[in-house]
């Protein structure tokens, strides 16, 4: 049997609701979260080497390389938390409507940048 599907490959012309979006993301942020933690494993090694490691560790992260891993970190971060309560709440039948999945999608996205842009303040 012959399938006659149609095939979209122009991924600019999909419209994803809001829900599809925030769970496209919480992946995207766990991946991120997965490639931080090596930066991090990095700068834990390096740091213990000796003093002068230590001094060099500690350059790079107070500097604008640094500042751009915290916040990026600290953002994914908050996003696969605020993300992974919203699927939480959804396993336990909540917020399994389509309004209601993408009114806490679209709340779970605008509280992420509230927390972003803090932590981008607090660590300024």
């Amino acid at each position: 049997m012959k399938k006659q599907r149609p095939v979209n490959l122009d991924l600019s012309t999909i419209n994803l609701p809001s829900a599809g979006k925030a769970s496209i993301l919480h992946r995207i942020t766990g991946v991120a979260m997965f490639f931080a933690l090596i930066f991090v494993i990095w700068a834990w090694a390096t740091s213990l080497g000796s003093k002068a490691d230590f001094a060099f560790v500690q350059e790079v992260m107070q500097g604008a390389f640094g500042f751009v891993i915290a916040v990026g970190t600290l953002s994914a971060l908050s996003f696969h938390f605020i993300g992974g309560i919203r699927h939480l709440v959804m396993d336990m039948g909540h917020w399994e409507e389509l309004e209601s999945g993408n009114l806490s999608a679209n709340i779970a996205m605008g509280l992420w940048i509230i927390v972003t842009i803090v932590i981008g303040v607090v660590l300024w």
